[in-house]
């Protein structure tokens, strides 16, 4: 086995736990920017993190052990899916484990632990939290196994580096089946990453929490690393949604040139997806829980068009 690509999985998991909080920043800078708010830096989510990581654990009597296991698991799960998702170079060694059923799975465990978690406490906010959680991934799920699976139809594998090698040779704007799965994905990434129209990442009010209510009851270090896996996590489906759909730049193998170009490109693409999470985030308005369903069963559509349009052959 390369010895070089086996380095280049673990650098690439740790530029994603590195740069997943400055994507963050960036979002909130350019969300403040255009409500005409002063901004605080970029940099504001790591000294929140190292704040965080300085303070006193102090965590209810009512809770076990899965309750304070569940941060750490969290946190690595997120970080074997950024080892595995192709960043900047598509035959790194992670990438040949990226299947994207595995990597559907993976996220649908994050949730489950989560879920347990928020519960674990005995809490109503808990309880309230986890419940509204698996209503939205129920819909969510489906919605996005279609959307890969279009994908994985076009390309002839379920394996992501072989999905977007594949892709590399495509128009995005040429292909009905990916411009449907690309809505779809969005919608989805919406949903499971707590951003608005279907949750709102700041908010700690009861009729609009979602995610906030199943860490309510974390402190210190805990809920630092679950604030770090959530912004690694929405980095993971920008990363899904810009390798997959707009493979523009991404190296191939192993060479140093591209690999250069490929991390410029990655980045600028990064960069330009957190301005437009921004700006949908100030233009759009958060949806009343029981309306979820309707978006959500609209990005399924646009996966089942896209698999149907697959299966019969328009592209």
């Amino acid at each position: 086995m390369d010895h070089s690509k086996i380095w280049l999985t673990i650098i690439q998991a740790l530029l994603f736990a590195i740069s997943a909080p400055l994507f963050v920043g960036i979002t909130r800078w350019v969300k403040c920017q255009l409500q005409n708010r002063t901004a605080p830096s970029v940099w504001q989510p790591y000294w929140s993190l190292n704040k965080l990581f300085h303070k006193e654990v102090l965590t209810a009597t009512t809770t076990s052990i899965l309750f304070r296991i569940v941060p750490f698991l969290v946190f690595s799960i997120t970080l074997v899916i950024a080892a595995t998702i192709p960043l900047f170079i598509i035959n790194a060694t992670g990438s040949t484990f990226a299947d994207v059923i595995v990597i559907i799975g993976l996220f649908a465990l994050i949730r489950f632990l989560l879920a347990l978690a928020g519960m674990d406490t005995g809490t109503a906010f808990g309880g309230m939290g986890a419940s509204r959680e698996m209503f939205v991934s129920s819909i969510a799920e489906p919605a996005m196994a279609m959307a890969l699976f279009a994908v994985a139809m076009m390309a002839g594998s379920t394996n992501l580096a072989n999905i977007i090698s594949h892709l590399t040779t495509y128009n995005l704007y040429f292909s009905p089946s990916l411009i449907l799965a690309a809505f779809g994905m969005v919608l989805v990434a919406l949903a499971e990453t707590g951003r608005i129209p279907v949750d709102n990442p700041t908010a700690h009010l009861e009729l609009t929490m979602i995610h906030e209510a199943m860490i309510l009851e974390y402190s210190g270090r805990y809920l630092a690393l679950i604030e770090w896996s959530s912004a690694i996590k929405l980095m993971l489906y920008a990363a899904l949604i810009n390798n997959i759909f707009f493979p523009w730049g991404i190296a191939h193998d192993l060479i140093w040139d591209d690999v250069g170009i490929g991390i410029c490109a990655f980045f600028c693409k990064m960069v330009v997806l957190a301005v437009a999470l921004g700006f949908a985030e100030v233009s759009l308005a958060k949806l009343r829980l029981f309306r979820v369903p309707n978006l959500l069963g609209v990005a399924f559509i646009f996966g089942l068009l896209a698999v149907l349009i697959q299966i019969i052959g328009i592209n």
